[in-house]
């Protein structure tokens, strides 16, 4: 009989995401599938999308768990706000609709929290003990926060309001290609934001993710903090790889319980 590895879908602004992973070693079990996120990117549009990643990977995956990423707040399997989505997710109860469509167990998750738990696992945060703050610089700014190896999830950090903004309208990595911002001009700005955030929760160690940390040498190396500040391991792969972790993890707790 062959092996099968639960699969993570990560939904993006521009792209759905999958691939099962072996949580042995926290790669990739089979190539990645992605496929263009539908306009507009209502339930039932995405819900098909990810249909299709589930049936493409089915004969790899069967029984196992599925962890679906969202670019949302998520609690308890419903739906609490949208970025980068249509707003007819919000108040969705999206585990309920995806695990019927699926055919299998599956848990919704925020995206960053998510990419938060693949560097906790496999990354960058592994082993480390203390409070860790995964910060994902993209379109906007997603924040993971882990707590000796805990998820506190949504904590929405890139919404926190720094001098009379949206924390993210200003230091997310959009910001700097909008108003084409130097690599110093652009880390005096994210030293603002993570000295706010270090002020207000202490972490030992931040990790920086999203598709910028593949140039984390241009700005880390200006941002003076008291907490190391490093890039994160697993790039773009971190959130497809902390869904599946975390999906596996609630089904096998699932599954104790029962006994």
């Amino acid at each position: 009989m062959s092996a099968t590895y639960p699969l993570g879908i990560d939904v993006g602004g521009s792209g759905i995401k999958g691939a099962p992973v072996d949580l042995a070693t926290g790669q990739f079990a089979d190539d990645r599938l992605r496929i263009e996120t539908p306009q507009p990117s209502t339930p039932a549009a995405v819900t098909e999308v990810i249909a299709q990643i589930v049936e493409h990977f089915e004969d790899k995956i069967k029984g196992e768990a599925i962890g679906i990423t969202l670019p949302a707040v998520v609690t308890h399997g419903i739906v609490r706000t949208a970025a980068n989505i249509d707003p007819g997710w919000i108040g969705m109860a999206a585990e309920e609709m995806l695990s019927a469509k699926a055919g299998h167990p599956v848990t919704v998750i925020n995206d960053a929290d998510a990419a938060g738990v693949g560097e906790l696992h496999y990354g960058a945060a592994r082993d480390h003990e203390g409070v860790v703050l995964v910060s994902t610089l993209g379109t906007g700014i997603g924040s993971a926060l882990l707590s000796e190896g805990a998820l506190v999830p949504n904590t929405e950090l890139g919404h926190l309001e720094i001098d009379g903004h949206d924390a993210e309208h200003k230091a997310a990595d959009s910001a700097r290609d909008r108003e084409d911002l130097s690599w110093e001009k652009w880390a005096g700005r994210l030293q603002r934001y993570y000295s706010h955030v270090e002020d207000l929760l202490w972490p030992d160690l931040i990790v920086v993710g999203g598709g910028v940390s593949k140039k984390a040498d241009k700005f880390l190396p200006l941002l003076h903090l008291r907490a190391p500040i490093v890039a994160a391991q697993l790039e773009n792969a971190a959130g497809i790889v902390g869904a599946a972790w975390l999906a596996d993890a609630r089904a096998k707790s699932a599954a104790a319980k029962k006994k």
